[in-house]
């Protein structure tokens, strides 16, 4: 069974912004020499996430608005009672995940058509 573990970086502009990485992962997939298995997406950091949906504009517009009403800023939320300020952030990834899992067949990256993989930043600066 053949493995590959491979680190990625990204300087975010903003607290929260959703980065598509499914180019960077295909590469690693292809520079890896597998040909059929899966990938394993996980983000390192706490106040992070994967997905994969759609790479649309107005979807990404939705997706924040609603992660913004079911966890507000601004809130009392206990963690900040330890000198914290990202509460909000650690909760949205509970909500968004922080790993996913894609087939590779024939050495590509298994997505349906509109399916991209994003990377999640709750707590960018």
């Amino acid at each position: 069974m053949k493995f590959l573990t491979e680190y990625m970086t990204f300087d975010t502009k903003k607290r929260r912004e959703f980065i598509n990485i499914t180019r960077n992962v295909d590469y690693a997939v292809k520079k890896s020499g597998i040909k059929e298995g899966m990938v394993l997406v996980s983000a390192m950091h706490i106040t992070s996430g994967v997905f994969i949906n759609d790479a649309e504009p107005g979807l990404h517009r939705d997706i924040e608005e609603w992660l913004l009403k079911l966890v507000p800023e601004g809130h009392d939320y206990y963690h900040h009672r330890t000198g914290e300020v990202n509460g909000d952030a650690h909760l949205r990834n509970l909500l968004i995940g922080h790993q996913v899992i894609v087939p590779v067949t024939n050495g590509r990256l298994d997505l349906g058509p509109w399916q991209q993989i994003f990377y999640a930043e709750f707590d960018g600066q």
